[in-house]
């Protein structure tokens, strides 16, 4: 998912952006609340996650305004205001989530997770021969097996797997699942897709290289 965060507190708001980052997500940060609604307005977020006290418009009325001009993307209230009567304010201005700091890193995540999930209906599982994957809940499994991957991976996997049968170029990976907008000269996705496949075992072959083009997932893998 894209994720902006809206944090003053510098320490915080770079510890958010890694843990973020490393669970697969892109993140932009800002600072202070106008910059947060202009952010808003202008670029699409798959979440925010938004803290009380900020400069110049605090996080309430960042919530006011953008919900007011039809912003519908989830928003989840980080703030040490912990108060109910303050926790209704921010659910009654149009919060989707509250978590009062100080916070669990694993529930914060598990909570962007779910409100990810709220957020893009129609995620639903894809099944390839013995690959099934549930985007929903980010999971994969192989013949029955869970698959233990990265969330970068899944991302990959989950893309092919989505545009299977077409071969899908290098800069729509890397738009769809690193959100780049260009290719900057790395072997990333190589990597990946060789990752990928030693996991995927004797189902290797499922992913097919084009050269000078991208990568393909055949509609049914044929037996190894």
């Amino acid at each position: 998912m894209k994720v902006l965060v809206v944090e003053d507190n510098k320490k915080l708001a770079r510890f958010l952006m890694r843990a973020l980052t490393e669970d697969g997500h892109t993140v932009d940060l800002v600072g202070d609340g106008r910059q947060a609604v202009n952010q808003i307005r202008e670029l699409k977020y798959d979440l925010v996650i938004l803290d009380w006290m900020l400069p110049e418009l605090d996080g309430l009325s960042v919530l006011r305004e953008v919900r007011e001009r039809g912003a519908r993307v989830p928003i989840l209230m980080l703030t040490a205001r912990a108060e109910v009567a303050e926790r209704i304010a921010g659910l009654d201005a149009g919060a989707d989530d509250y978590l009062p700091k100080p916070f669990d890193l694993a529930e914060l995540l598990a909570r962007v997770r779910a409100l990810g999930r709220r957020g893009a209906p129609g995620e639903v599982p894809l099944r390839i021969g013995a690959l099934h994957l549930d985007r929903a809940e980010r999971k994969a499994t192989l013949s029955g097996q869970r698959l233990d991957l990265t969330p970068r991976e899944f991302a990959l996997l989950a893309h092919l797997a989505k545009e299977a049968g077409r071969v899908v170029p290098r800069m729509e990976i890397l738009a769809k699942v690193w959100e780049m907008s260009f290719d900057p000269g790395s072997n990333v996705i190589e990597v990946h897709v060789k990752n990928l496949r030693e996991k995927l075992g004797d189902h290797a072959h499922m992913i097919e290289t084009v050269r000078g083009v991208g990568y393909r997932i055949a509609p049914e893998p044929a037996a190894p």
